[in-house]
């Protein structure tokens, strides 16, 4: 292999090529040494560690990758950094009322999460929101105080407004968001039933759209909340039973993920005017419930990109509170509660997952020879001639040709007119004039010429397959269902070019289990990965940032590959750290059980077919001893492949 470092690359380059610098929000960056670094709020101060560290602290405590790596320090930054935002954009507009966050649970549902946002928040009274029972059950049991409040959305029985209901008599206030005009008339009746007022709040459908994938929470085509005319009836049914007073709350939700402020202003500018004409039918609202949004920059491109956004958090609170204000003061309403419901940019940034490459599979053809043997095949001989042929002029037609004669070569051997030999010669001579087409339409483009759309996807095709141990279904199930981009790059040898244009396989035994969507050099998507040279036995590992939002709940157990270890850590102001606190990833028994399987069921079934291998004398009894302690032993170990 040769040797990059220092002369030919630097991690300054690195940084450059993974544009660590642009999504890494601050907390994430490369050191001179091609360290990747994590820099860490600690009170006042910040320490910065080296991931590398890290994962050798997480080894030597018997832990192997793959891991899901939270750091507690930049959860708690993010929370920290919202409610501050919030409060200075009050103070800097004169705003005359407060802020209160609630964390969407459905974003990050693990408990060690919750009870960390738990308590972190609530010296800034940052609350849950809840979208089901379960969720409600962990709303109650989490939320600190009374100043804090709970959210509680989706649909609801009669058991879920009852227990919300019940909250309300203990002190913690409990939002019911209607969808429906039947839940609201159901709320009226288990409140009248439980003799306690509820907390109202309509969802209404704002026909602002937004732009990126999840456009459809946006606009009156939304499947959540309430129609104009719905709201009116609404209106019309609190009146007819005496409860308009117990209309407190206008919520609305764009979407989880906007990239563009001008969209974020103009849904606070329609949900005013919607505010404010439920004052003047008579109800006392208080509270606005602008929802989710707020984005995560996760190709660091700084746009109006579906992965990206064009504002800071202090823009978003700004901008909320200044628009608010505007609308609202010509009207002279009183200024209402301000919540959000943040989940994406509070949990994103403090959960990595890291996983180590297994293997490679390269597309490198053999070199070629001067000349091939007279009794070739003459379609092999045509390839061969395509090759030598190759230039810019005629490219298109050298890239046309050369997947005819392949296929005719390929037909030929199907119906035995050529032998494997002279297939392989002819495979060989295809790739090798593939990586050089490819070659000279990277060449052209990077001369700022136009290169059609299957020269411009070589990349790709000639692409290694590096084999990860993870699987992408279980922890990393947006990029295969959503096609989501996740800032992904290699940990280690980062002062060496990478020499390699890859895409990640993971170990599933599933064709959609791989990721061929990676952030480019110039923040826009790109199909291939650039790593370095893979010898096996090498400690490789890559590193996915930003996924702390929906990965770990969304996953799930395609193949039978369970969770990885979970592991939390807290950063220390001298640059040390702990391990605050360990799951261990799922065994095979836990795994196996969640599909109804039993692991003595299996291990007797599997003891009677070594049995009566025994009496069929096809094994000594010894070796019956040691194929059950074999099978009992990976009943017990991890899903993922062990070293």
């Amino acid at each position: 292999m040769t040797n990059n470092r220092s002369t030919d690359w630097n991690a300054e380059q690195s940084a450059e090529l993974y544009r660590i610098r642009d999504w890494g929000a601050g907390y994430f960056d490369l050191s001179s040494e091609g360290e990747v670094t994590i820099s860490a709020p600690c009170g006042d101060q910040r320490a910065t560690v080296k991931l590398n560290d890290i994962i050798r602290g997480i080894r030597e405590r018997g832990y192997d990758t793959p891991v899901q790596l939270r750091i507690e320090n930049l959860l708690e930054d993010r929370i920290t950094q919202l409610n501050e935002s919030f409060a200075r954009a009050i103070a800097d507009n004169g705003y005359n009322a407060q802020y209160r966050g609630v964390f969407p649970i459905k974003v990050n549902q693990q408990a060690y999460v919750i009870e960390q946002i738990a308590r972190v928040g609530e010296r800034y009274h940052h609350g849950l929101e809840a979208g089901s029972k379960p969720e409600l059950m962990i709303a109650l049991a989490e939320t600190r105080g009374t100043d804090s409040i709970i959210v509680c959305n989706g649909y609801k029985d009669r058991d879920f407004i009852d227990l919300g209901l019940r909250a309300n008599q203990l002190g913690v206030r409990c939002f019911f968001v209607a969808e429906t005009l039947d839940e609201i008339a159901l709320i009226i009746e288990r409140s009248r039933k439980l003799g306690v007022e509820p907390n109202i709040g309509f969802r209404i459908k704002l026909s602002t759209k937004v732009k990126g994938h999840w456009e459809a929470d946006s606009g009156e085509r939304s499947i959540f909340g309430l129609s104009i005319i719905q709201v009116m009836e609404g209106v019309k049914l609190l009146k007819r039973e005496n409860m308009l007073h117990c209309l407190k709350m206008l919520h609305c939700h764009l979407g989880s993920q906007l990239p563009d402020i001008d969209n974020i202003c103009e849904g606070v500018r329609e949900a005013c005017r919607y505010y404010t004409d439920l004052v003047g039918e008579g109800a006392p609202m208080g509270w606005m419930d602008m929802g989710g949004g707020l984005a995560v920059d996760y190709d660091g491109s700084n746009s109006t990109g579906g992965y990206s956004k064009n504002y800071s958090v202090d823009e978003y609170c700004q901008s909320i509170v200044r628009t608010t204000r505007e609308m609202l003061d010509p009207e002279g309403i009183a200024h209402p509660m301000l919540v959000t419901e943040s989940g994406r940019a509070t949990v994103a940034y403090s959960s990595i997952l890291l996983f180590n490459i297994l293997d490679v599979s390269h597309f490198d053809p053999m070199a070629l020879p001067a000349s091939l043997p007279d009794d070739v095949h003459s379609q092999v001989a045509a390839l061969f001639v395509c090759a030598e042929r190759l230039s810019e002029e005629n490219i298109e037609q050298s890239y046309s040709s050369a997947i005819e004669l392949r296929q005719r070569v390929r037909d030929l051997f199907a119906t035995g007119d050529i032998r494997l030999a002279e297939l392989a010669m002819a495979e060989n001579i295809y790739y090798g004039l593939m990586q050089r087409i490819a070659a000279m339409a990277e060449g052209l483009e990077a001369d700022g010429k136009e290169i059609s759309e299957h020269l411009a996807n070589l990349r790709q095709a000639r692409a290694d397959i590096y084999y990860g141990n993870f699987s992408l279904f279980q922890s990393l199930p947006d990029n295969w269902a959503l096609q989501q981009l996740f800032p992904v790059m290699p940990l280690s040898r980062l002062d060496e070019k990478p020499n390699r244009e890859a895409v990640i396989a993971d170990i599933t035994c599933d064709c959609d289990g791989k990721m061929d969507r990676f952030i480019g050099r110039d923040g826009g998507p790109s199909k291939t990965l650039p790593l370095h040279e893979f010898n096996h036995g090498d400690d490789y590992c890559i590193g996915v940032f930003l996924v702390g939002a929906y990965q770990e709940t969304l996953g799930s157990l395609h193949n039978l590959f369970g969770d990885n270890h979970a592991i939390s850590v807290r950063i220390n102001a001298d640059g040390s750290f702990d391990l605050a606190h360990e799951i261990e990833a799922d065994d095979a028994d836990e795994v196996l059980r969640t599909v109804e399987y039993e692991s003595l069921y299996l291990f007797n079934s599997f003891r009677n077919r070594a049995e009566k291998a025994v009496q069929d004398g096809r094994i000594a009894p010894a070796d019956r001893r040691q194929i059950l302690a074999d099978y009992s032993r990976c009943l017990s170990g991890n899903t993922y492949f062990e070293r």
